[in-house]
């Protein structure tokens, strides 16, 4: 059983809940569930309602396992399954540059997770090819960087992100640096520069 993660900066989590889908989304990446899994763990796992809610715990447990078993770049792929699972229908018919998604994604985690002091996602810095993003949700960084990667690939503005502060390494949240060579309108669309 891996350790409880450090909680982030104003993190209380009290009845945090997350969709089915975003655990099934992580379940949908793996070729074998019930070999990484265990065969009942994954059974019970498969038969969740996707549009039902469950404690947080269930999700970040099978992180926490998954990130022993496969590793980050597994992790990655999962976040990015779970962009197109959970989010994808509902927000890609209105996201339509780097802005939207950099922006957006504070609005599609609280769509996808409720309760009280869960954290969330704050703009800490925007402008042309850059952004800095401070996390202070539970989830893995390796699957938001995926959920993120997903959909600004979605936006034609694909970039990297690299995270010079991490919950994981012992700060009190998570910041994630985006870099990309687009630095037009794709980038920026309707939204202003964040110093």
């Amino acid at each position: 059983m891996p350790a409880t993660p450090a909680r982030p900066r104003g993190y209380v989590g009290q009845n945090h809940e997350t969709l089915g889908s975003d655990i099934l989304a992580v379940l949908a990446t793996l070729r074998s569930a019930a070999e990484v899994l265990g065969a009942e763990r994954a059974s019970s796992l498969l038969s969740l309602d996707p549009q039902g809610w469950y404690p947080i715990a269930t999700l970040l447990d099978l992180l926490g396992h998954l990130q022993s078993r496969v590793g980050r770049a597994s992790l990655v792929k999962m976040g990015r399954q779970l962009f197109n699972d959970s989010h994808q229908k509902r927000v890609g018919p209105v996201i339509s540059s780097a802005g939207d998604v950099i922006f957006g994604i504070d609005g599609w985690y609280h769509h996808a997770n409720r309760g009280e002091g869960i954290g969330g996602w704050k703009v800490l810095r925007f402008g042309a090819g850059v952004a800095f993003l401070e996390k202070t949700t539970p989830h893995l960084c390796a699957l938001e960087e995926g959920i993120l990667l997903e959909a600004l690939h979605l936006v034609h503005t694909d970039s990297l992100i690299v995270q010079p502060r991490c919950l994981q390494q012992g700060a009190d949240a998570c910041v994630f640096e985006i870099h990309s060579a687009i630095r037009d309108g794709r980038w920026t669309g309707r939204h202003a520069n964040v110093a």
